[in-house]
């Protein structure tokens, strides 16, 4: 065996032993899609409390109802149990899995202490293992108590005021909220004094409303509370500046709502025409196009194998588990305590090293191939490229979102997702949300389309046909985001992607296609962020 593939062996072997595990991990993790759910549910409460019409006097009530629903609270109550309940499950399952590995990590004497329980444990320097599980245990009972400080406000709102009460009584007397939540039990303590009877006001309980409850849900108990002072021109002022929120909220809705939906309807005719022309004109369809044309590729596995394993996963784990942790402690620099411009601004850093680092890699791995046979790394900007990817683009939408439907019914709100999706999410910062928008609608793009399909896809053409290269690309495309929920998603869109430079030969429909989904995520992103306020 050569030097070269000892040193490749090695490295994969760092790869596998540093990936595999986060892969796994992000099992235990929640995926974002049920906080995109739930603010848009907020949007609808928002939008709800709107008293003015949509539309024409004939069918404004109909425009809202189809907009709003004709019990936005009752809806917003029923989506809020169901996160609840999947929130409790996944809470379940990961307080047996910690007890499991107490278990194996407990030692077998009969002079042994008793494991230490989940939530009573402040000290997380024991079982260093368990750390992210105890992390998302932590998470999981916040966002409980959390959902139901809002659940019961949804129940007093439709006159359910035993029921609230009883509500925000179970998070005054959870031992996590007395340990490790302490804000959200006093906040349930302020509520519960707000809607009893007698009414009882604490001295604080203005500003705890202000800080711990987010929109519609704080405004409802500022309502409370400047109803019981008889505080009438803070409570118009309030009204007020309800009743613009709300304006804007129906508008964000109709976004959020009527695109995705023009674009699925749009995708659905685009593939029943593509489809029907396919069996219609057989090789003569666009989809026939290039179908069974494999590129002619001068280097073997271990040159694809050297790009993907030094080039893209080895410069993730060289930069950020090597030289970004030495340059922050050379700099004195703390990343827990960046602001969300400083995460964007490192995020984006790390991201341009990473694929500067795969793009130099790629370069000397082929040099000695150069000049490389036509056809690889197409760039032709007088082609069709932009028909092929916006095309692209209509046609993912129905298969992604059909096939994110099966997988929510799989995870259960499992298995993580990109973190990046929550820092823009949370963000309200322009210049951050600037960033992050270059980093997802440009940025990666460019990078990841010019690895995956225009060097890993055309690659694997030697060994396999280009259907099967077609999967096996997108598949490992799916893998390298390492979210286990996003596999299947994410290698749907990778086969889209790869018909559409397969069919095109032009990187720029790909990269197009690409850059256009990331950017309707961030805008769908930043909409819904926005309707949290």
């Amino acid at each position: 065996m050569k030097i070269r593939q000892l040193i490749l062996g090695f490295l994969t072997l760092l790869v596998i032993l540093f990936f595999v595990p986060s892969l796994l991990e992000s099992r235990s993790q929640p995926q974002i899609q049920s906080r995109l759910e739930l603010y848009q549910t907020n949007l609808l409460l928002h939008a709800g409390e709107w008293q003015g019409e949509i539309g024409s006097d004939s069918s404004s009530k109909s425009a809202r109802e189809a907009l709003i629903g004709a019990q936005p609270v009752k809806t917003a109550q029923k989506q809020y149990m169901e996160a609840r309940k999947e929130a409790q499950t996944n809470l379940e399952k990961a307080i047996a899995q910690l007890k499991q590995y107490q278990n194996l990590e407990a030692t077998p004497s009969p002079a042994a202490e008793p494991p230490l329980t989940v939530t009573a444990n402040p000290d997380r320097s024991d079982y260093p293992s368990q750390q992210p599980l105890r992390e998302s245990i932590d998470g999981l009972e916040s966002l409980i108590n959390e959902l139901d400080l809002d659940i019961g406000i949804l129940q007093a709102r439709q006159g359910e005021v035993e029921a609230a009460l009883k509500t925000w009584q179970s998070v005054s007397d959870r031992p996590s909220a007395k340990i490790g939540q302490a804000a959200e039990a006093k906040t349930a303590t302020v509520l519960i004094g707000l809607w009893s009877n007698p009414p009882r006001i604490l001295p604080d309980a203005e500003p705890t409303i202000q800080k711990y409850l987010d929109g519609w849900f704080r405004d409802r108990g500022l309502s409370q509370l400047y109803n019981l002072q008889q505080r009438s021109t803070a409570l118009v002022k309030l009204q007020s500046t309800e009743q613009e929120i709300a304006q804007q909220a129906v508008v964000k809705l109709a976004i959020v709502a009527a695109l995705p939906t023009l674009g699925f309807l749009i995708g659905v005719a685009l593939l029943i025409l593509l489809v029907a022309q396919r069996l219609i004109r057989k090789e003569n369809s666009l989809l026939a196009q290039n179908e069974n044309v494999s590129w002619s590729t001068p280097w073997d596995a271990e040159t694809i194998w050297q790009v993907f394993i030094v080039g893209f996963f080895g410069m993730q784990l060289l930069i950020s588990a090597v030289f970004i942790p030495l340059a922050f402690k050379l700099l004195n620099l703390t990343p827990a305590a960046f602001d969300v411009r400083s995460k964007a601004i490192y995020v984006l850093t790390t991201y341009m090293l990473v694929a500067l680092g795969g793009v130099l890699v790629l370069y000397f791995s082929v040099k000695s191939f150069l000049p490389l046979p036509e056809g690889w790394f197409r760039f032709d900007l007088f082609g069709k490229w932009f028909l092929w990817g916006l095309g692209g683009y209509f046609v993912a939408l129905p298969l992604v979102i059909v096939v994110s439907l099966i997988n929510q019914e799989i995870w259960k709100g499992e298995g993580g997702s990109n973190p990046l999706l929550s820092l823009a999410l949370e963000s309200k910062d322009g210049v951050a949300l600037a960033i992050f928008f270059f980093t997802a609608a440009i940025a990666a793009p460019l990078f990841e389309e010019f690895l995956f399909r225009g060097f890993l896809l055309p690659s694997l053409t030697r060994y396999m046909p280009v259907w099967g290269a077609t999967i096996a690309s997108s598949l490992l495309f799916a893998v390298a985001h390492l979210s286990l929920s996003e596999v299947l998603p994410l290698t749907t869109l990778g086969i889209v992607l790869a018909v559409v430079y397969t069919r095109s030969r032009n990187l720029l429909a790909p990269m197009l296609l690409h850059s256009l989904w990331n950017s309707g995520t961030l805008l769908s992103l930043f909409i819904l962020g926005s309707g949290s306020t």
